[in-house]
């Protein structure tokens, strides 16, 4: 049985990231309705708003998540109404998920958290999380500086305990989930790929600009300071690259990038998967081939293993 199906209780382990001001109702029951997971964000800071959404996909009566990024919430208010608010899957990230988990699962919620170590991973499970999104390096949006791929990470966390994992950072497709899996995944998250797909709320610019990026269109940004974040090539970015450091007002500009298309108006977030990604696609198919890809790879592989083959 695959623990983070029965978690979710959705019909693929495919998870949508909890991108901010982007992963609202209108992504997210995209992905829900095509049986993925869509995930409600929280680190906007939009309280009132991120209420309503969480309000609104609630009555379509889909299955969803919310993520709470502990270091983003000003207070308890946010983590206080989604227990009372009948969501049954949370991820936490961006802090220790200690004080979180204890009122999370008395409100019958199950808790996963983002973790970018194997130290990271061993606290959580230490704390009693249920499960870990093992985030690599090749995901976009704010990350530890101190590099591992999602490839070794994934490893190196399964090799030190049982929990169930989500691999996020660096998938966009069947053949990612298939590797994912192969590492010891039960389940997938994709942040890039959503954000591209033809339900993301995002400005076309900012679509085109991930259909159009090469694998090596994107940086690390800022990594000897705070906040680490990978994001696409750019003038604005290339300038931050340049001088080594950001500034601080350097995100500001962020929903000028996202929903007003001025691709220099901040670092536009995105992962190394602008690669892969070459097409915009509805979330039905973006799940439907990843879903088909990720079969027809590991049939032929199950196929070599009953041969003893290589192929």
């Amino acid at each position: 049985m695959n623990r983070v199906l029965a978690h979710t209780g959705v019909k693929y382990p495919i998870i949508q990231a909890p991108m901010g001001w982007i992963a609202r109702t209108q992504l997210a029951s995209a992905v829900s309705r095509a049986g993925g997971l869509g995930v409600i964000e929280t680190s906007s800071g939009e309280t009132e708003i991120c209420r309503a959404e969480i309000n609104a996909m609630s009555a379509l009566k889909l299955p969803f998540g919310v993520n709470l990024p502990i270091r983003f919430l000003s207070d308890d208010q946010m983590l206080k109404f989604v227990c009372a608010s009948g969501v049954k899957f949370v991820t936490t990230s961006a802090g220790s998920p200690a004080k979180f988990i204890a009122p999370l699962k008395d409100a019958g919620i199950t808790v996963y958290h983002a973790v970018p170590t194997v130290d990271a991973a061993l606290k959580c499970v230490d704390a009693g999380i249920d499960g870990l999104v093992v985030e690599g390096a090749e995901g976009g949006g704010f990350k530890n500086p101190e590099e591992v791929s999602t490839l070794v990470l994934l490893q190196a966390i399964r090799a030190r305990t049982d929990i169930p994992l989500i691999a996020a950072g660096g998938i966009c497709d069947g053949r990612g989930m298939a590797a994912a899996f192969a590492l010891g995944a039960e389940a997938i998250q994709m942040g890039t790929r959503f954000v591209s797909c033809a339900e993301s709320p995002v400005h076309a610019n900012y679509k085109n600009a991930i259909v159009g990026a090469k694998e090596t269109g994107t940086w690390m940004l800022n990594k000897k300071s705070t906040p680490c974040i990978r994001a696409l090539k750019s003038e604005r970015t290339k300038g931050i690259v340049d001088a080594g450091v950001m500034p601080a007002d350097a995100l500001s500009g962020i929903l000028e990038v996202y929903f007003g298309g001025d691709m220099e108006a901040a670092p536009a977030l995105a992962g190394q998967t602008v690669g892969l990604i070459d097409s915009i696609k509805s979330a039905q198919a973006i799940i439907d081939d990843t879903v088909a890809e990720f079969f027809a790879i590991t049939q032929r592989l199950g196929a070599l293993a009953q041969q003893r083959s290589f192929g």
